[in-house]
């Protein structure tokens, strides 16, 4: 059974190396606030100065231009190509409240780049958070996936979340994608952007 799959340990945060960590915001009442709130939070930690352009808060301070956010528009890979746009889109799905999408997309791709004396380790935190049965986040995958993922877990190889994580891709690239991009905060941000970029 897949939910006794590891002994039990105490959960432990994913080591991935997250491009921009968000601003948490307060607890909100409606979703759509919630995203609104967000979203100027994640911005204003990567914004000094709206006039100059966006730039993040990390050490290689990448500037943020109109011309890469309309390339988000043109597939999901360029977008989680992006660490701004994995960022936003992130933001976007809190307030759909299916964040763990990403965030499991974004954990099978940290642990592809793992040590192989870490695979188990790193794969069983994952199993645990997002594909296990009664998994605090878990993703949506159907019982065969859950099964299949739960055996190659215990193997710990690096492609052992390739299917699942290509279940969850094509989830969001169905889904959430053409929704963020109709969103209102995709559209204002571009249209800001825009806009600075012609004064």
């Amino acid at each position: 059974m897949p939910g006794l799959f590891f002994p039990h340990s105490n959960m432990t945060e994913l080591d991935g190396k997250e491009g921009c960590k968000l601003a948490e915001g307060k607890t909100h009442k409606k979703k759509h606030k919630a995203f609104g709130a967000d979203l100027k939070s994640y911005l204003k930690s990567m914004v000094p100065h709206i006039e100059s352009g966006i730039k993040t808060s990390n050490c290689r301070n990448i500037m943020l231009s109109a011309e890469e956010v309309i390339q988000w528009s043109q597939s999901l890979e360029k977008l989680l190509a992006s660490q701004s746009g994995q960022g936003v889109f992130r933001e976007f799905l809190k307030s759909e409240f299916s964040e763990e999408n990403i965030e499991f997309w974004l954990a099978c791709e940290d642990y592809k780049k793992t040590r192989s004396d870490h695979l188990h380790s790193k794969a069983e935190r994952i199993y645990k958070e997002f594909v296990q049965s009664d998994a605090v986040k878990q993703i949506n995958i159907d019982y065969r996936m859950r099964e299949a993922t739960a055996k190659r877990a215990q193997e710990a190889t690096h492609t052992s979340f390739d299917e699942a994580q290509k279940t969850v891709y094509v989830l969001m690239e169905r889904d959430s994608y053409p929704r963020f991009l109709k969103s209102r905060a995709y559209l204002n941000l571009l249209n800001q952007l825009q806009s600075n970029s012609s004064k």
